[in-house]
């Protein structure tokens, strides 16, 4: 599970790339009841700023600026030193796409590409540790790499942020899901997944890696009918997942994908 509780390694924060910033704030406050606070100043255009849920902060949302890109979620790791992280990552055959940047004391922020393309980001804190609210309806709850091979993924991030894997068979004999925990934590602190496909099924990143983040939802289908309704659409569901709960494999107006688990009831 993840929790506030930010040690290396664990999901901290994740924002939005928008092409239309207000439509997407209008998206996700109809389908998972956020609210958008504006980073401008009053009367300047939508150009970034907060989500939040019940008053919490859940997500960061900005225009969509790098040429070429496509519309994604980006999620950020808990790291203590990130220009060290960065070391690492060039080591290990990863890109840097930003370099370590300081924000206005909030903390320490870069981006990078693992050696197959797959984007991702850490956080080194400062005065902000992350979002205010997870696992909890309306937030996130995992992370899921999706990866043209698995094995390699493991060595990449196991090294970089030193992850440790626990595999899970899939139903129908259709492979292994690797469950991923933070170094030192016990397996009830799993906070994503790692699955493997052929490049063919990667096709919404153009045959590259990437992640997407998952969020805790009440009603799966009920969400869903809020995702078809106001603009987007199912890649994959809803369906059930025996242990794990209820879930649809979602894009947005600008196909970003993310995923709504309403989780298996104890």
């Amino acid at each position: 599970m993840i929790t506030t509780e930010f040690v290396p390694g664990s999901p901290c924060w994740l924002d939005l790339g928008a092409p239309d910033v207000r439509a997407a704030a209008a998206f996700y406050s109809a389908v998972l009841g956020w609210d958008y606070e504006s980073m401008g100043g009053e009367g300047e255009e939508m150009e970034g700023g907060m989500l939040r849920k019940d008053g919490k902060i859940v997500a960061g949302l900005g225009k969509l600026t790098e040429e070429g890109a496509r519309s994604a979620w980006m999620i950020y790791y808990s790291v203590t030193d990130a220009d060290a992280t960065t070391r690492a990552v060039q080591s290990a055959g990863g890109t840097v796409r930003v370099a370590p940047t300081d924000l206005d004391g909030w903390g320490r922020m870069a981006q990078y590409s693992d050696p197959l393309g797959g984007q991702f980001a850490v956080w080194q804190p400062g005065t902000s540790k992350g979002v205010d609210l997870v696992d909890r309806p309306g937030s996130l709850s995992w992370t899921e790499l999706y990866t043209s091979d698995a094995a390699a993924a493991k060595d990449f991030y196991g090294g970089v942020l030193g992850w440790r894997f626990s595999d899970m068979e899939l139903p129908g004999g259709e492979g292994a899901y690797a469950l991923i925990t933070p170094a030192g934590l016990p397996e009830e602190r799993m906070q994503g997944g790692l699955l493997e496909l052929p490049e063919e099924h990667l096709a919404l990143a153009g045959g590259r890696p990437y992640w997407h983040p998952v969020f805790a939802v009440d009603d799966c289908d009920a969400t869903v009918a809020k995702v078809t309704g106001n603009g987007g659409s199912v890649q994959m569901g809803p369906a059930d997942v025996e242990g794990v709960g209820r879930l649809a494999v979602c894009l947005d107006r600008s196909n970003a994908d993310f995923v709504v688990l309403a989780p298996a009831r104890s």
